[in-house]
């Protein structure tokens, strides 16, 4: 069973939501940006124009307990997390997994462009070397 959580918070100067997914005991995060303060109704058209396009994080594993709640405790405990603005450390570690990949794949790429554009003017390089002799 996969259940998802959005927690939006104030990050200066933007406004950000964190989507977490717990599926299977695993937890995986995806990221957005807004910009402005976004109402609730921005925030459910969102997530059900742009859930799917979300790239969320390698999935970390972590411990879920299914146990019944007094419903007054319930709402006690989402009026303290609405008041919350951090994110939970799990959430964190997997955006940090995300980003280090995100940055692994751009170094690789980078070292490939650099290794064409080196190739390519080395052998501009030769190439203008055997038309200066050509004519002797």
């Amino acid at each position: 069973m996969s259940k998802v959580k959005c927690t939006v918070f104030f990050e200066d100067p933007f406004w950000v939501g964190v989507f977490e997914r717990n599926e299977n005991g695993k937890l995986s995060v995806a990221k957005v940006t807004f910009g402005a303060e976004p109402k609730d109704c921005e925030i459910l058209d969102f997530v059900l124009k742009h859930y799917y396009d979300l790239q969320f994080s390698p999935a970390v594993a972590t411990v879920v307990k299914e146990t019944k709640k007094n419903p007054k405790r319930v709402q006690h405990e989402v009026r303290k997390e609405m008041k919350k603005t951090d994110i939970g450390t799990k959430s964190q570690q997997a955006l940090k997994l995300q980003q280090d990949q995100n940055k692994q794949q751009r170094k690789v790429e980078n070292r490939e462009r650099n290794l064409v554009k080196a190739q390519r003017k080395f052998e501009l390089k030769q190439k203008k070397k055997k038309e200066k002799h050509r004519g002797h």
